[in-house]
């Protein structure tokens, strides 16, 4: 089964690339077809035009995560907090300036070779949709603004009714810096253009394994390419791969619903526009409207994988599409009989810091990686190619002076503990903010279990 979003964008554009045959040679070779595939690719190729690059990729470009996401365009600047602490006050705030700078970027981009991603730079509000999650996003506000960077507006809360379509939302912030996108679409239309700029791309062609010698030799199962340079840009699949990875990342799903077209009742609600919408959970509900008049609403942190496996229920309907459903309703009670069209999931690739991170795999000065996006990649993947492409450059510039390309800055624990620990840290935060939402004090024990999970929200909370 094809997730929604890559589903429909190959009936619009069902072209396959050929699958490798036979020995080839490239001056880069890149594996994985996704968003960070694909960025680094262009913008390498933009940057030296004379360079060779061809992308390997299992299935279909955007059949993995960049496919299957809630296409909602996000930048760092809720996240300032944890990347100051991380990486200083100064690379904080270069980094939340080049995560907001992406978003003119891809709109730009998408302009410039003619990509109907569906793209609206309609903003993001972070609501509350409990009395505990109000002001929690304020701190962060304010930080920012001592720092220069206005990025947030605090909104009466009708008017966050208002623009969120739903009475559920009692408080909210909003950030013009922030789109939403067809995902499928725009990653489809990122493959058109490669293939335009003359990078060679072939579909249906697993790695098998490479050699890592100078030249390296990617092996698939009806041919290989021998390459000056490799770049590994499969994020989930990294850890099930390399086993030195297996810890740097919980393998975590993120499910999906969406509902049959429905514009006059989204009209109704008043999610007129490209809006995405985030509460202020740990493990957040996301909706945003489309373009031709459905909702899509979203939420992370639900099945955890064993060591890092991809596991088959990430390519199958979603097991969580009840309790999704249910929510949808809540937030949107005249969409009680609008049925749902489809509900999947995909692994998401969530690291120690809730940040990605690159590096050369082993040292070897000559094979790159990233990954780690943990549930924020349709805009920090654009970040990653520019790392990537810069590494693989041998540019000296920010971007490989940057702290996100030493490797992993933490480990989770080996398994049992790691799958254990995230079950039982789930279960602390579901109890906690069940809580929340019924106006009672949570207890301590699940206060102090749903801290660990802190860098798994897509806002720092007070």
């Amino acid at each position: 089964m094809r997730p929604f979003w890559i589903e429909q964008a190959l009936f619009n554009d069902g072209d396959l690339a050929p699958a490798l045959q036979g020995a080839q040679r490239a001056d880069v070779c890149i594996v994985g077809g996704g968003f960070t595939g694909l960025w680094t690719a262009i913008q390498a190729k933009q940057q030296d035009p004379s360079l060779d690059i061809a992308i390997v990729e299992s299935d279909l470009c955007g059949a993995g995560a960049s496919g299957r996401n809630g296409g909602c365009l996000l930048t760092w600047s809720a996240k300032f907090f944890t990347l100051r602490r991380l990486f200083g006050e100064a690379e904080a705030i270069r980094l939340v300036k080049a995560s907001e700078a992406v978003v003119d970027h891809i709109a730009g981009f998408c302009r410039a070779h003619g990509i109907d991603a569906e793209l609206r730079q309609d903003g993001t509000l972070y609501t509350a949709t409990s009395q505990a999650q109000i002001g929690t996003l304020d701190p962060v506000m304010q930080a920012l603004e001592d720092c220069g960077i206005k990025s947030y507006y605090a909104l009466p809360p009708q008017e966050v009714a208002r623009r969120s379509g739903s009475a559920r939302n009692l408080a909210g912030v909003y950030s013009p810096i922030a789109a939403t996108v067809h995902p499928g679409k725009l990653v489809r239309g990122l493959r058109r253009a490669a293939l335009a700029m003359g990078i060679r791309i072939y579909e249906r062609s697993p790695m098998l394994d490479f050699s890592t010698g100078h030249p390296v030799t990617v092996r698939t199962p009806c041919g290989s390419i021998e390459a000056k340079k490799l770049v590994l840009a499969i994020n989930a699949w990294m850890a099930s791969t390399f086993p030195q990875f297996e810890r740097t990342i919980a393998v975590v799903s993120s499910d999906m619903v969406i509902t049959e077209r429905c514009p006059q009742l989204l009209r109704q609600s008043g999610l007129v526009d490209g809006v995405s919408v985030l509460d202020s959970r740990t493990f957040v509900y996301y909706y945003r409207s489309t373009v031709d008049g459905r909702i899509m609403l979203g939420k992370g942190g639900n099945t955890f994988s064993w060591g890092g496996r991809i596991a088959p229920v990430f390519d199958q309907r979603s097991p969580y599409e009840a309790e999704l459903t249910q929510a949808l309703r809540s937030f949107f009670p005249a969409l009680r009989d609008t049925p749902i069209t489809a509900s999947w999931n995909g692994p998401s690739d969530r690291s120690v810091t809730g940040f990605p991170f690159f590096g050369k795999l082993d040292g070897a000065p000559h094979i790159y990686y990233g990954f780690g996006y943990s549930g924020n990649g349709v805009g920090p993947s654009y970040m990653g190619g520019q790392i990537l492409s810069s590494m693989l450059l041998d540019q000296d510039n920010a971007w490989t002076r940057s702290p996100l390309t030493k490797g992993p800055l933490g480990h989770f624990p080996p398994e049992p503990i790691r799958y254990v620990g995230s079950i039982v840290v789930r279960n602390a935060i579901r109890r906690k903010e069940r809580a929340e939402d019924e106006n009672r004090q949570p207890w301590l024990v699940d206060r102090m279990l749903s801290k660990f999970a802190n860098a798994a929200g897509k806002s720092d909370k007070a």
